[in-house]
Formats: C-alpha cells, sequence, structure tokens
C-alpha cells in the first residue's frame, strides 16, 4: 500500500510538473504574439499589416493573433479562380478558415507577398482598395512566382480601420494584370 501511495504521489507531482512547464510554454507563445493595436488605426498601416502577418521566411511562425485582430467579426476572406474543368469558382473563409488551410502551408515553403500597387476608393466610412501583388518563397527571391490583386474592403468606425472582405485572384496568362492596376 505505501509502494502504490508512493508511486501515485510521484505520478501527481510528475504531471504537476509537466503542466507547468506547459503553462509557461503556452505564456512564452502568447508573449512572442502581442497585438499591436496601433497597427489598425490608419489605412495604410491596416493594409501593410495585413501583408506583413501572412509573410515570413521557411520556417517562420505568423503571428495570427494579429491577423485575427484586422478582421471584424463575421469577415471573409474570398479566393477565386479556375478550377480543373475550366469552371471560375470562389471559396468561402473565415480568418480561422484561412488559418487552417493556409498557416501550415506558409511556414513550410516560405512565402512573401508585397504589395506594388494600390487604388483606393472611399465613400463615408467604407473604403475598397485594389491591391496588387507580388508572391516570393524568400525574400531574397528576385522574381515572384505569383501576381493578382486583392479586393479589400474596409470600414473605419471612426477609431480604426476593419477588414469586412478580401477577395482576391491571381493573374494568368488568360487574365493578366490590367497595367493601370500596375506601378
Amino acid at each position: 500500500m505505501k509502494k502504490l501511495f508512493a508511486f501515485l504521489l510521484v505520478s501527481m507531482l510528475s504531471l504537476n510538473i509537466n503542466a507547468q512547464k506547459e503553462s509557461k510554454k503556452d505564456k512564452k507563445e502568447t508573449i512572442e504574439f502581442i497585438i499591436d493595436s496601433t497597427s489598425v488605426l490608419t489605412l495604410d498601416s491596416t493594409i501593410k499589416t495585413l501583408y506583413t502577418v501572412i509573410s515570413g521566411e521557411k520556417g517562420e511562425k505568423r503571428n495570427w493573433a494579429q491577423f485575427k485582430y484586422l478582421f471584424k467579426p463575421d469577415a471573409k476572406l474570398i479566393p477565386s479562380g479556375f478550377d480543373k474543368a475550366e469552371n471560375y469558382r470562389v471559396r468561402y473563409m473565415s480568418p480561422d478558415n484561412y488559418i487552417e488551410s493556409s498557416g501550415k502551408w506558409l511556414v513550410e515553403n516560405g512565402f512573401f507577398e508585397k504589395e506594388i500597387y494600390r487604388k483606393v476608393d472611399t465613400f463615408g466610412n467604407i473604403t475598397q482598395v485594389f491591391s496588387t501583388y507580388e508572391s516570393f518563397n524568400s525574400e531574397a527571391d528576385d522574381k515572384p512566382f505569383m501576381r493578382g490583386i486583392n479586393s479589400i474592403q474596409l470600414l473605419n468606425d471612426g477609431e480604426r480601420w476593419w477588414v469586412i472582405n478580401i477577395y482576391w485572384a491571381q493573374e494568368s496568362e488568360a487574365h493578366s494584370i490590367p497595367t493601370k492596376y500596375l506601378p
């Protein structure tokens, strides 16, 4: 009986120590990715933050807390393009869906998306941005592996900017980026 009690005591202590280590690890990861609330005070800083948080070298974690902070609840990310049967399709994702579907790939492959041109239209509190981008696997790459346009709808509530939707399409042989959306 004493042996059983001693075994249970050692096991409980071991579990407690491991739980404390996990708790410290979780706190470290939280500290590592602090949300910058100033990133949404201007239209320019909001767009720059959007590109920055998804970009990083291979193996570099992304600040998904900052990414989600950009979006109004119920915001959508909407990639579009042709499927194998040449039908044009769209897919609707929440920020969490985007992280689940693309987050691992971004880290495993390295990904940098850089804005090369921007056209902005505003009416009242709503703004529509056509943001032309180039995508690279590394910041050191000279040539992009992809280009396209992000159609970003934003709301300014008087205190900050919110991303409402991002609807995007990649450039293709059939659909090149018009010169009016290039630098």
